[in-house]
């Protein structure tokens, strides 16, 4: 069997969508699983939909989810260029092309815009999140499949617009295999004469992929299914030109929670919104895999280590996936557990630093949050009070189950003012000792003495971390500050 060589080819058109990133995942999965290679090449044919930036930010999700490629056109594995716009510099598709129209599988069609247009057909209603508007098809006719030599010739030399177009048998049908969807056979006269090259001499994404991969050697290819309709075509150029097929993975869709196909409207779409909200790269392709496929074991949290392992296309589902981000932030949470103190520290601190503007001890601030946070973004909702204390309700003292009220918190509260106004030892062992010996001398439940206190030094109903940390890290002036502002609270209720 060949060397497993796979490719991620992407268009430099935005940010990379949570789809294309699975589908980069994927192949970068079975060339691993098997030793094999795995190349970047770089779709820059569709000119009009070049983002100017959009090549950086495929370069640095790769890096970021450390699917680093083998070749491509920074790292040259004797198969470029790797980038398609230098391919066409070299007269790469023009040349395949041409040799197809030689063949009878492809024609030159010098139809006007008009013309085409008159050959539209509409489908199906508008849909009702209106994304999209009433969609159109064109079904070529074949007219210029009967032009003669001649006019043909005559054509070309007045420079009229062409185009080449497949010609795909009228009768007849059409069979190509999937890994994940078995045989397909569509008959052939529902498949159009795709154009090959396009007016500006560019290839058409389809018919430069073919080339490409057949040229490159790619053994896999894997894609969304919603290009499941257009494989046929692939399939009749591959017969046409008398190449071998690579082996078609094609993956089910992502939805979201409501079954929907997956929407930049919804916030996280792409790995970059997902990291903007706070994210960690592993737990995003981690979940990722898990969007169509599981591990034979069950697992759930798999470094990318335990995923080349593991993975194995055959085992990729056919139904939709739902990008679930209830999941995403539980698993995310899970990933931030693991960090150690340092790593994690590294990784909260822009969030502290936005969020709290005293001199405080971030670093252990950071340790109190950690094993409490979904998200890096929500560590500052966790601990801005240690910024400002909020403006809070004095009914947060009543606790039934610690048996706390507005009147006995106020007597804690007057009780330990004093011995925190005498202490000069702020650490957190001092400040448990001074509660605790107040518990044990009242004889009351821990959870009377502790409340009033953590309660009014953050001004909060839960918090990461208890009243010993909290008041330490304070420090002596902020923390008897704070107990003073609950005592005149609790005072005027």
């Amino acid at each position: 069997m060949n060397k497993i060589r796979t490719r991620f080819a992407p268009s430099p058109t935005g940010k990379m969508h949570v789809g294309n990133l699975r589908t980069a995942l994927y192949e970068y999965l079975i060339a691993k699983h098997e030793d094999g290679t795995f190349i970047l090449r770089i779709e820059d044919t569709d000119q009009e939909r070049y983002v100017d930036g959009a090549l950086d930010i495929i370069y640095r999700t790769l890096a970021g989810t450390g699917l680093i490629h083998d070749e491509g056109s920074d790292k040259d594995g004797g198969y470029g260029p790797y980038v398609q716009s230098e391919r066409v510099a070299l007269g790469i598709y023009m040349k395949y092309a041409k040799t197809l129209v030689e063949k009878g599988a492809a024609y030159y069609c010098f139809c006007t815009k008009d013309r085409l247009a008159s050959l539209k057909k509409a489908v199906g209603n508008a849909p009702e999140d209106d994304e999209e508007e009433v969609k159109e098809i064109i079904k070529y006719d074949k007219h210029c499949l009967h032009l003669s030599k001649e006019e043909i010739e005559k054509n070309l030399a007045e420079g009229i617009p062409y185009v080449i177009r497949q010609n795909i048998p009228s009768e007849g049908t059409t069979t190509f295999h999937d890994a994940i969807f078995g045989d397909i056979t569509v008959d052939n006269d529902e498949l159009d004469d795709m154009i090959l090259i396009k007016s500006d001499g560019y290839p058409t994404y389809n018919f430069a992929n073919v080339v490409d991969d057949h040229l490159m050697k790619i053994t896999h290819v894997v894609r969304g299914n919603e290009y499941l309709s257009s494989t046929p075509k692939y399939t009749r150029l591959y017969e046409d030109f008398g190449w071998e097929e690579p082996v078609y993975v094609h993956l089910p869709l992502i939805t979201n929670e409501d079954h929907k196909k997956l929407s930049k409207r919804s916030g996280h779409s792409s790995y970059e919104d997902l990291l903007e909200q706070g994210f960690l790269s592993e737990a995003i392709v981690n979940f990722v895999a898990l969007l169509g496929w599981s591990s034979p074991n069950n697992n759930e949290i798999m470094s990318l280590e335990e995923l080349i392992r593991d993975f194995d296309y055959r085992n990729i589902n056919k139904s939709p996936a739902v990008f679930d981000i209830v999941k995403l932030r539980w698993m995310n949470g899970e990933y931030i557990k693991r960090l150690d103190e340092d790593q994690f520290y590294i990784l909260a601190l822009p969030y502290i630093k936005a969020t709290i503007h005293k001199d405080l001890d971030f670093k252990r601030i950071a340790k109190l949050v950690q094993t409490r946070i979904e998200t890096l973004c929500d560590i500052g909702e966790k601990i801005d009070f240690f910024d400002e204390i909020p403006d809070y309700d004095v009914a947060m003292f009543t606790h039934k189950k610690m048996k706390t009220n507005s009147e006995n918190s106020l007597e804690v509260l007057n009780e330990l003012l004093p011995r925190f106004e005498a202490l000069e030892d702020y650490s957190e062992t001092a400040i448990e000792n001074v509660i605790m010996s107040y518990i044990g001398e009242k004889q009351i439940k821990n959870g009377q003495g502790l409340w009033p206190v953590r309660t009014a030094v953050s001004g909060k109903q839960s918090t990461p971390g208890g009243a010993y940390e909290i008041i330490s890290i304070l420090g002596k002036e902020e923390s008897l500050s704070r107990i003073r502002i609950a005592i005149d609270k609790l005072s005027k209720a």
